[in-house]
């Protein structure tokens, strides 16, 4: 594993649970307004310690009793194939794991969910749809998203959707075609305000998010579409 990264305490990023986080090198897509660079752009990566798996996996012994859960992102997890061997590793501690990732791939996350390696999926939904493949300048397979959907939402494990609400990237009418394609009586969506800090784009950083009240008239307008839909 190539992991860049560990927050020792969290007590947000997996619900309802005290957590590590670990975060993985290397992503497949490279969002302008993402502000991990040190996680994604090669040249960075290079520049940035890495920290060996086996110091994790101590860290996390050490943990045992104290700590409920670890969150794996990224980066995108899913990228790296020694990822399943991995989890095992945290598993056998007695540790939950929960999953943050892109959905870009579809087959390791199918076979994490049956091998019952995760507990808690977290995916990101950079756009609506039909709009994917512009915003991210061609580096998805759409159908991949639809297949990491599909998967999640007949897994029976506890999952979320979530967006970064990007301001010149994101308006108020994505998200409505973003809640019908995704919607339904069962799922939880979070939108996430976004910060202009380190991004790889450096232009983001001049970008603020919307306002509070923006936010608010859009969580009326789409929580029909949900279970859940909140604010982050």
């Amino acid at each position: 594993m190539i992991l860049g990264g560990l927050q020792k305490t969290t007590l947000i990023d997996f619900p309802g649970k005290i957590a590590a986080t670990v975060f993985t090198s290397g992503c497949n897509f490279f969002c302008g307004w993402c502000y991990s660079s040190e996680l994604v752009t090669p040249e960075k990566i290079k520049k940035h310690p890495i920290i060996p798996e086996q110091e994790v996996l101590a860290f996390l012994e050490s943990r045992k009793g104290l700590l409920e859960g670890v969150v794996i992102c990224g980066g995108e997890p899913t990228l790296q194939k020694d990822l399943p061997e991995f989890i095992k590793k945290i598993k056998d501690m007695g540790f939950l794991v929960k999953l943050d990732s892109n959905g870009s791939n579809p087959a390791m996350l199918d076979n994490l969910i049956n091998d019952k390696l995760i507990d808690y999926v977290a995916m990101d939904i950079k756009t609506f749809k039909e709009n994917y493949f512009s915003v991210l300048n061609g580096k998805v397979v759409v159908d991949d998203i639809q297949k990491s959907i599909d998967i999640l939402k007949n897994s029976g494990i506890d999952y979320e959707f979530r967006t970064t609400v990007v301001p010149t990237i994101h308006e108020k009418e994505d998200f409505i075609k973003i809640a019908q394609w995704i919607g339904g009586p069962d799922i939880k969506y979070y939108l996430q305000k976004f910060r202009g800090e380190k991004t790889i784009d450096p232009s983001f950083e001049k970008i603020k998010s919307y306002p509070d009240s923006w936010f608010l008239e859009l969580k009326k307008e789409i929580s029909q579409f949900f279970k859940i839909c909140e604010i982050r």
